[in-house]
């Protein structure tokens, strides 16, 4: 595998939170990602906000706009970068729906061999882990390289960010620049020349 420092190549990077509230802790990562991603990680965030629940129905007729700029964003993105909340120990409707209109239709699929980074965090003590256990499956039907290792599941997040949303926690922050840099090496393996 090419590490960080011997490959200067911008990757470019879609990434989303399967959070739809405003001052998700999932979201206040990704911003935080974005700001202590190395220079060659060019991370763009997507807001799910309008991407209506998936039917094979409305499916058939079309994508909806927003499922189509969603799927046009992946497509572009050499990989994908998802903060992922828990909900009742397992992946949110929210983050589950967006892949399910990704993953279609499936022998052309987005997702398709698209290197994927999880991350999550959550108020609770396990920091999203069954949530992002349970999408580590869903990415194995899509045919996506899901990095294994490091993980980074930021448990009690409401001490680790401000009012602001900003991490403020500085062993949390320096782990989420080590697991940039192990995405950025990830995503190279399978898209680097």
């Amino acid at each position: 595998m090419m590490s960080t420092s011997d490959n200067n190549r911008d990757i470019e990077i879609l990434a989303f939170a399967g959070s739809l509230r405003k001052g998700s802790y999932n979201k206040a990562l990704l911003r935080a990602a974005k700001e202590l991603a190395p220079e060659s990680l060019n991370i763009q965030i997507f807001d799910l906000e309008g991407i209506p629940l998936y039917n094979a129905d409305v499916e058939a007729q079309g994508d909806p706009k927003r499922v189509s700029e969603f799927k046009e964003t992946i497509r572009e993105a050499e990989g994908l970068l998802i903060a992922t909340p828990e909900y009742n120990h397992g992946v949110p409707g929210v983050t589950k729906n967006a892949i399910d209109w990704a993953s279609r239709p499936a022998k052309k699929a987005p997702l398709n061999e698209k290197p994927v980074g999880i991350l999550g965090a959550s108020p609770g003590m396990t920091g999203s882990a069954r949530g992002q256990s349970q999408l580590r499956q869903a990415f194995e039907f899509t045919n996506s390289y899901c990095m294994p290792q490091p993980e980074i599941l930021v448990s009690r997040a409401h001490e680790k960010f401000d009012e602001e949303g900003d991490l403020t926690d500085e062993a949390t922050r320096k782990f989420l620049g080590k697991y940039l840099d192990a995405l950025n090496d990830w995503v190279n393996k399978f898209t680097g020349e």
